[in-house]
């Protein structure tokens, strides 16, 4: 039985404990033989036994022989040992007691070449090596009752949650590679995150956690080396476009065709080309109008990307949809522009219906609105038109006019002939109005460069939330060499601003995420999507008569969400894709980003600012301005004219049936 031989294993040790203690008395009586003949103790019997065992067995000659096969007999007598396990104990006072036993152990053999009286010497003799065996019996008996791998101190279970990173750095001429510094079972290492850049990322993170620094910073230089071209909306302008901008001219050269450098920026005119969005070459059929103008229309109004379908928000886009095209269409596009567009829909609409009905190509988008108007429904007509013409009535400025009037470049950025790079500057303190004009940019751009056997090219969205496009894109673009790095503060926004579902597509159709700092349902996402790992749990039991340490391994995650919630600046978690090219065993990470910062406060000392790209001043604004209002006017009265003259023409001159009813759509 269990306890039978338990009872036998103890007889034995004890055996081989009191056979080392018979073992060391031996040795002294040997040693100290002189002192006792001297004081008449000698027993020749004693004698006998002595002198046969140190001649027939090597190990009890000398002096220093026996206490080997002492301390041998001892440490075999102690590996069986089971004491009671205490959580006092640590592992330094063990040490120090078979540290001074040993030493005193084996020392004392120096004091038999000390000159001295027999029955002294052998009193030194005996008082240390014994000594020395019962600091030895001591700190060995320790050890048996110490915890082995204990984590007391590891009170926010680092050493559990510590996981192996990929090391290898993976670069080819489509990643991003960022160096890293990580935590192993309580070992810092050196690792990799290697980011495929057409899987598509997100990096998130609240204010401060490091995004633009770490990450972003390091997408921009890595790619404008390996030949990218660029749209980059620059949020903050213009902090990630004079960082673009200074790679740019000491890479450039690197490419096969030198790329362009663009700048759309609303607030400073001097620095800032001119860009048509609606640049009708690029406007090929109904469905790019139609797209436009949902895109503005969402932009300006939030909530109609969770209303889609609603009646009076399709009127809305219906209704910029039929301003877009038939500028299009009107003199070969002559006056197709946004700004063209917001006049042209603040005109009465006694003469724009009429206008409009001339282009026979809308008239199926505009027969619902001239109806209300000849009902005299026009409480109903205010309700499908009002929203559109006071949403578009926000973006009239002199100086959004004169950046989207001009044609200084086209959005096909990824041109193998014309390879350009873009930079869109917002301001936080106008972003809702300048957000718009961007995201315009933005859905126009993405039906541009997503063609095949184009350049391969990077999209940068710093605040991505702060825009309103599409994400197909994201999905789409992989194969036409195409790289968005999508970046927000918290998955909430996308939420807030984009609706439940079309968030979760974005956060769900990217294959990489880098997240900083991210708090309540954000943190929770990510320690779902980064998963869980085996984790050794320990439980300590004590009691009265003993004290148990037992251990479990589970399941549980590798990132919690309480770590997320209390990253510092500089610190990552989250999970990369890979290829079958370059498959990566170890994808997720938490790790500090390291970026040599003293290089980079150099490297920014000999920035050169921004360009000036012309000379301006507010006549030429104001002229620009005027002249979009006078080319508006010219072509209603054109046209007004053109109808009343043709007599199979005047009955798009139309009168509603209720002439008590004013004819509302009054300029704005």
């Amino acid at each position: 039985m269990q306890t039978e031989n338990i009872q036998a294993l103890s007889k034995i040790l004890d055996l081989l404990r009191f056979g080392s203690i018979l073992l060391l008395l031996l040795h002294f009586y040997s040693v100290c033989f002189p002192a006792l003949a001297e004081r008449g103790l000698s027993v020749p019997l004693v004698n006998k036994i002595v002198y046969n065992l140190s001649q027939n067995f090597s190990g009890l000659q000398g002096v220093n022989k026996p206490k080997l096969s002492v301390l041998l007999l001892l440490t075999v007598s102690l590996i069986g040992v089971k004491g009671k396990k205490s959580d006092h104990l640590s592992a330094k006072p063990i040490v120090l007691y078979l540290s001074t036993g040993l030493l005193f152990f084996f020392a004392s053999s120096f004091l038999l070449e000390v000159r001295a009286a027999p029955a002294t010497l052998a009193g030194l003799y005996i008082s240390v090596t014994g000594m020395g065996f019962l600091l030895i019996l001591t700190g060995g008996t320790k050890i048996t009752r110490l915890l082995n791998n204990r984590r007391d101190k590891d009170i926010f279970n680092d050493y559990n949650e510590s996981f192996p990173q990929e090391e290898r750095c993976l670069s080819s001429p489509y990643t991003v590679n960022l160096p890293t510094e990580y935590v192993f079972q309580g070992r810092k290492r050196k690792g990799w995150i290697n980011i495929q850049v057409f899987r598509a990322c997100i990096v998130a993170g609240t204010p401060g956690s490091g995004k633009s620094f770490w990450v972003v910073r390091n997408y921009i230089t890595q790619l404008v080396q390996k030949q990218f071209c660029f749209f980059l909306y620059d949020f903050k302008f213009p902090d990630l476009t004079l960082i673009l901008y200074n790679h740019a001219l000491r890479y450039g050269h690197t490419y096969p065709v030198p790329p362009r450098l663009y700048i759309i920026n609303f607030d400073d005119l001097t620095r800032t080309h001119r860009c048509n969005v609606l640049y009708p070459e690029t406007m090929i059929d109904l469905t790019d109008a139609t797209e436009s103008s949902r895109t503005l229309m969402q932009a300006l109004n939030r909530d109609f990307i969770k209303k889609s379908g609603d009646f009076f928000v399709e009127s809305c886009i219906l209704f910029v949809t039929a301003i877009f095209w038939f500028l299009r269409k009107y003199d070969n596009g002559k006056y197709c522009t946004l700004p063209h567009a917001i006049e042209l829909a603040q005109v009465d609409y006694d003469e724009l219906f009429p206008v409009l009905s001339l282009e026979l190509d809308i008239e199926v988008l505009i027969n619902p609105f001239i109806s209300a108007y000849l009902r005299g429904a026009a409480e109903q007509l205010e309700g499908q038109i009002a929203s559109a013409k006071i949403s578009l009535a926000r973006l009239v400025s002199p100086s959004l006019y004169y950046v989207l009037s001009g044609n200084d470049f086209t959005l096909d950025i990824n041109n193998p002939e014309h390879p350009k790079i873009v930079c869109v500057g917002n301001n936080p303190v106008k972003q809702s109005t300048y957000g718009a004009v961007l995201s315009l940019y933005v859905e126009r751009m993405h039906k541009l460069i997503n063609r095949k056997n184009q350049r391969p090219c990077a999209l940068i969205y710093d605040e991505y939330p702060s825009l309103t496009a599409s994400v197909d894109l994201i999905s789409t673009a992989r194969s036409n060499k195409i790289g968005v790095l999508v970046g927000v503060q918290d998955m909430s926004q996308l939420v807030r601003d984009y609706g439940k579902e079309q968030a979760e597509v974005i956060m769900n159709i990217c294959g990489n995420i880098i997240s900083g700092q991210v708090l309540g349902e954000s943190a929770k996402t990510l320690s779902e999507r980064i998963g869980k790992i085996n984790q050794q749990k320990e439980s300590l039991s004590i009691n009265a008569s003993d004290t148990s340490l037992s251990k479990s391994t589970q399941l549980d995650s590798a990132i919690p969400i309480s770590r997320i919630s209390n990253l510092s600046s500089g610190e990552f978690v989250g999970a990369v894709s890979d290829t079958p090219d370059d498959p990566i065993r170890n994808k997720v990470f938490h790790c500090r980003i390291i970026n040599d910062i003293e290089a980079i406060r150099a490297e920014e000392e000999h920035y050169q600012p921004i360009p000036q790209i012309r000379e301006m001043d507010e006549r030429t604004v104001m002229e620009n301005f005027h002249r979009i209002k006078s080319d508006v006017r010219h072509i209603i009265n054109t046209e007004m004219d053109k109808i009343r003259n043709h007599p199979s023409l005047q009955h798009l001159i139309k009168t509603p049936k209720n002439p008590a009813t004013p004819a509302t759509g009054k300029s704005v």
